[in-house]
């Protein structure tokens, strides 16, 4: 420990190099290198203890803010003094003063110590899902549909967490879940994938959108042997793949597989071409709620059953983020009607 001349009496660059000195000095000679701060040998608690000096400069005042005994804050001060080799604090009969040395020495510590107390509140608020990045691949993101209103209240729900939406097709984002790229994905249809985590999340019946003008517009329902000899039309992104694949599954030997013409355009900008007169396409229900002008959606009466939509994620996956947006998509699951409602697995 340095003796008791003051670092205020030295100038004040001299000052310091001379204490710098003189604690390298002593801790080298006096103390094994495991001692020093940097191995983790100066709790926590003495670093906090004496802030608490420096704001009352008083051992009763800290030791009753902090809850300990008076004699319990003075030893752990002396002994942070002795490790550290500088003098912090200048005792006399009324309290203490902080030396030019301790006074700096607080500064950074009162800085460290923060950003210490934040590291530790947003590690913990990370750990329960409660701030952080939340990457999300999607087939599209209709207003008003299911995957919209899930997203929608879990942001409101978990207001610190980043959402970052993608959207493409089924296999170019089930690519950047493998490569780590997205969290999770919701993609149509039931995949069933060695490599990922995969639960239906919610279903939507079918539906033809043929042009206002269409002959068969005027009809309630529809059935794919009305659609026999009609163009299609798909996209090559979002569920445009599934689209033309359950199409030629549908009409199998009774209709030509060259009347599927593919676009790359938007969710929006295909139904604009329906209602163009480019061609009719197939989708979910939640696609009525664009509200496209010039198009309507009929329901089928002979699909078997509804279009089915899952969610996809890396079975290493320990995000909380993750387990909390799963969780949500099961409660708003539950009340909703046939159409929307999640199976419980």
């Amino acid at each position: 420990m340095v003796g008791d001349e003051k670092p205020g009496n030295l100038p004040e660059a001299s000052g310091r190099a001379t204490m710098r000195r003189r604690s390298v000095s002593t801790m080298q000679e006096s103390r094994p290198l495991q001692h020093s701060l940097l191995n983790g040998r100066i709790p926590l608690a003495s670093l906090v203890q004496t802030l608490a000096v420096a704001e009352h400069l008083n051992f009763r005042h800290a030791a009753n803010a902090l809850g300990a005994s008076q004699s319990s804050v003075s030893a752990r001060v002396k002994m942070l003094e002795q490790d550290l080799g500088i003098l912090l604090f200048e005792r006399h009969a009324r309290g203490v003063r902080l030396t030019e040395a301790g006074r700096r020495f607080v500064e950074h510590v009162a800085v460290g110590v923060d950003q210490l107390d934040h590291a530790v509140k947003t590690a913990g608020m990370a750990a329960s899902g409660e701030c952080g990045r939340l990457r999300i691949g999607v087939h599209a993101f209709i207003p008003g549909s299911f995957l919209a209103e899930l997203i929608e209240r879990y942001r409101e729900d978990h207001p610190d967490i980043d959402v970052e939406m993608t959207e493409g097709t089924a296999r170019d984002a089930l690519m950047q879940l493998r490569t780590d790229r997205l969290d999770i994905v919701f993609v149509a249809g039931t995949p069933e994938l060695p490599d990922c985590h995969s639960r239906r999340i919610w279903i939507e019946p079918l539906v033809a959108a043929v042009p206002r003008r269409h002959r068969l517009a005027d009809r309630a329902v529809v059935t794919w042997a009305d659609l026999a000899g009609e163009t299609f039309i798909v996209r090559h992104g979002g569920t445009g793949p599934q689209a033309h694949e359950h199409i030629v599954l549908r009409l199998a030997g009774r209709w030509s597989t060259s009347s599927i013409h593919r676009f790359d355009v938007g969710h929006g900008t295909l139904l604009s071409m329906v209602g163009q007169g480019f061609g009719i396409t197939i989708a979910g229900s939640a696609t009525s709620l664009l509200h496209t002008p010039g198009v309507v959606f009929l329901p089928f009466s002979d699909e078997p059953e509804p279009v089915s939509f899952s969610a996809v994620w890396s079975p290493y996956s320990q995000s909380a983020m993750l387990r909390n947006l799963l969780t949500l998509a099961s409660e708003l699951g539950r009340p909703r009607d046939s159409s929307r409602r999640i199976p419980q697995q």
